[in-house]
């Protein structure tokens, strides 16, 4: 597959608005020769900031490019850019997308990465145009870019909490994310979204809402080398309910 096959046949809506824009400096005049002219970009359709609409089905190329452009923001929150944590984002598209598209992609994402980015209207246009459990997504791999090098500084944590806000993600869903990535006697409570003194009951009811809301199939739309990214959650969310079952002992 060729790049300019691949950048034109893999976005939908992320053609408009500031991502649109943003693609359009990465790519450069590529955008034109891809789309015949038809790239739309921020006041056109598919986006108009502000207003209620449905949200329309986000494809791959979306949730890949959305992904592109938060992980620029978060690695450089630091003031320093890590070569692990540039290397994590390779090695994670290699895994989701195999050799040849991951390429693509991340010729894409050093050109994104030259650019000083706007993180609220960014953040704004996928929180309208994407759904919530694709939202969820973007979050965990942020996380896990942040913790590619060793350790999350706080800049990473900071940026990370700002870009949950403008994503519409409650404090609850990013702290459950954010527990996965960090080592405490209270984690497997947060990560399923209860206190640490809540009742058997309780906790089994919270597992079984979690199954549901980080379930691969949510992802189901964005493709199977997305549901391999929600495994990871899923599997997570499981062995928190057994951390807890073995403390317990129920």
């Amino acid at each position: 597959m060729s790049f300019s096959k691949w950048i034109g046949g893999a976005l939908g809506w992320s053609f408009g608005g500031p991502i649109g824009a943003i693609i359009g400096v990465a790519i450069g005049s590529l955008i034109d020769s891809v789309t015949n002219g038809t790239a739309v970009f921020e006041g056109d359709e598919p986006y108009r900031g502000g207003r209620t609409r449905q949200k329309p089905q986000t494809q791959s190329g979306d949730f890949e490019v959305s992904l592109l452009i938060l992980a620029s923001v978060v690695i450089k929150a630091d003031g320093k850019q890590d070569q692990r944590e540039l290397d994590y984002v390779r090695q994670q598209f290699m895994h989701m997308y195999g050799k040849e598209r991951a390429n693509h992609a991340f010729k894409l994402f050093k050109n994104i990465n030259k650019q000083q980015i706007s993180v609220r209207p960014v953040c704004l246009q996928i929180r309208q145009m994407m759904d919530h459990a694709s939202r969820l997504q973007l979050l965990h791999f942020l996380f896990g870019i942040a913790k590619a090098d060793g350790i999350v500084t706080e800049d990473e944590v900071k940026q990370i909490y700002s870009i949950s806000g403008y994503l519409g993600i409650n404090h609850r869903d990013y702290d459950s994310i954010k527990a996965m990535f960090y080592n405490s006697s209270d984690n497997a409570y947060k990560v399923l979204e209860v206190d640490k003194g809540a009742s058997v009951n309780d906790i089994k009811k919270a597992y079984r809402k979690m199954v549901k809301k980080y379930h691969p199939d949510k992802l189901v739309h964005l493709g199977k080398e997305h549901q391999k990214g929600a495994e990871e959650k899923f599997r997570q969310v499981q062995a928190a309910y057994e951390q807890i079952q073995k403390e317990r002992g129920f």
